[in-house]
């Protein structure tokens, strides 16, 4: 049977799943962790979540993102939210991409939404903002949030980078080789020595031929060991 590549997941994490992932990847919430969790997958569907009008879990996943972009892995990112059906969940990650304009990697982000600004809010956006003005984090972005009635600042709440690669595999191998699916390949092989190529490459919504090279690299470093 012939491998066939799928970067989207056939179902994202919800409710309690999706909280366990969520303090895997570095999130203070109460509960237990579900370890290595998949980075991509659990922020996205917070988005989702938050979007809806979770706003705590909104709040702490700006903060998350203000703190790890440089890790995340953003072409996935990218083909996630482009799959998303949700205009708002479209329009949220292009307003995250656009506060992180000099990375190079979060440019094409800017083609999920054009034209006006949508407020986070479903009612009162506009009374909000003449009375206390705009979360100045969105200011100029495809989002329009009023400062204080929408997103707290929580940084403290969410985990530093070194203590997450502490606890994270996969976020360790993306600081030590950089956000990719190599990267998470590598991870999952040290986490399960046994996986065969095409395990390897579905696990990490990677292709075949990535999963087959660093496969081999993994094999002749064992050698070699």
């Amino acid at each position: 049977m012939s491998f066939k590549r799928e970067i989207i997941p056939a179902m994202l994490p919800t409710g309690e799943r999706l909280t366990a992932q969520l303090i895997g990847i570095g999130f203070r919430l109460q509960g237990e962790a579900i370890a290595n969790a998949n980075i991509e997958d659990s922020i996205f569907a917070a988005s989702i979540e938050g979007i809806a009008g979770d706003y705590r879990v909104l709040s702490l996943l700006v903060d998350w993102f203000d703190i790890h972009s440089e890790r995340v892995l953003a072409d996935r990112l990218y083909h996630l939210a482009l799959g998303s059906s949700q205009k708002r969940v479209r329009v949220f990650w292009a307003a995250m991409a656009q506060r992180k304009s000099t990375d190079r990697r979060f440019l094409k982000f800017a083609g999920l939404h054009s034209g006006k600004r949508i407020d986070l809010l479903p009612k009162g956006t506009k009374f909000h903002i003449a009375r206390s003005g705009e979360d100045e984090r969105f200011v100029g972005t495809a989002l329009r949030v009023p400062e204080g009635a929408g997103l707290r600042r929580r940084p403290s709440d969410v985990l530093s980078p070194s203590r997450l690669a502490s606890v994270h595999l996969p976020y360790y191998y993306r600081l030590l080789i950089g956000p990719t699916y190599r990267a998470n390949m590598w991870a999952h092989l040290e986490l399960d020595t046994d996986l065969s190529t095409a395990e390897l490459a579905r696990r990490c919504y990677g292709s075949f031929a990535t999963a087959w090279h660093v496969k081999r690299e993994w094999n002749i470093l064992k050698e070699a060991a």
